[in-house]
Order: structure tokens, then sequence, then C-alpha cells
């Protein structure tokens, strides 16, 4: 399972793209109407992406989508609904990306881990977010793409 669909109900609360993912070509894997667009690009030597600018477009973002690119360690991401009510959790690993759209989540370093997190701004501070317990260790469920995950690194 190279690309994977966190959902609750019809909700994507989050895609991950796994290290393992290959394919030709541009592929996005976002509706055009989340904030944030996620692709993947894999083009051969010579292939040529026309330079262009991007028009200035006014755009309401409600939400905030951020993207992870975990270069190095291993992480635990738990995935939360809206309501703060907890769903499951998956392992993430070096190379992996993830896209957090909807509901809540947290994280825990299994060993050491470097990301990047990209999304959108301005930051507004204490209005940004809003914190609440982590998921007990005894009530975490793994999904099962995570347990491999878990047991080959």
């Amino acid at each position: 399972m190279s690309i994977e669909h966190i959902k609750n109900l019809d909700q994507t609360i989050a895609i991950i793209i796994r290290a393992s993912y290959r394919a030709d070509g541009i592929h996005f894997f976002t509706s055009d109407i989340f904030s944030q667009q996620l692709a993947y690009m894999n083009r051969p030597a010579g292939h040529v992406i026309n330079p262009h600018v991007h028009n200035p477009v006014k755009r309401d973002v409600v939400w905030t989508q951020e993207v992870l690119f975990v270069r190095s360690g291993r992480l635990r991401v738990d995935f939360f609904t809206d309501g703060r009510h907890y769903l499951e959790s998956t392992i993430l690993s070096a190379g992996d990306v993830i896209m957090l759209v909807a509901g809540g989540h947290g994280f825990e370093m299994l060993e050491p881990t470097e990301m990047i997190e990209v999304k959108q701004g301005p930051y507004c501070g204490d209005q940004d977010k809003t914190l609440f317990e982590p998921v007990a260790a005894s009530a975490v469920r793994m999904r099962p793409s995570a347990e491999a995950s878990a047991s080959t690194t």
C-alpha cells in the first residue's frame, strides 16, 4: 500500500505517500477543493515544464492543512476526529510524506526524527490550534499497514 487514505466516514483525515511509491507522470492525490494540493511527479530527463507564474487568485482558507516530509527516523501518528475522538495510528518512516487534511493528529517520535512541515500561513499564534490530551499508550490501535511498517523498519 504505497498510497493510504485515512478516512472517518466520508471525511478524508490524511493522505500518506509511502517512500516506496513510484509512478510515471504526474498524479494528484487531493480533491480540487482542498486548500492545499498534493501531487507526485516523475519525469524523464529532458522533460520540460514550461516557465510560468501563478496568477493572484483570492482564496478563503478556513482549515489548516499541512504536509510533513519525513527526512529521517520513525514516528507514530495518531488520528482523531474533529471532535477529538481517537480513530487509529500509523507509523511513518524516512521518505514517507503525509498530508494532514482534517480532524486532529498527534505524534510520538519512536526514534530521533527529522521532518519538514509545509502549511498555509500566516501563522495565527494561539488561535491557530487547540491542544488536547494524547491517546493513552494502552489504547493505541495500529492500522494494518502500520504494523507491517513497524516490523520491517
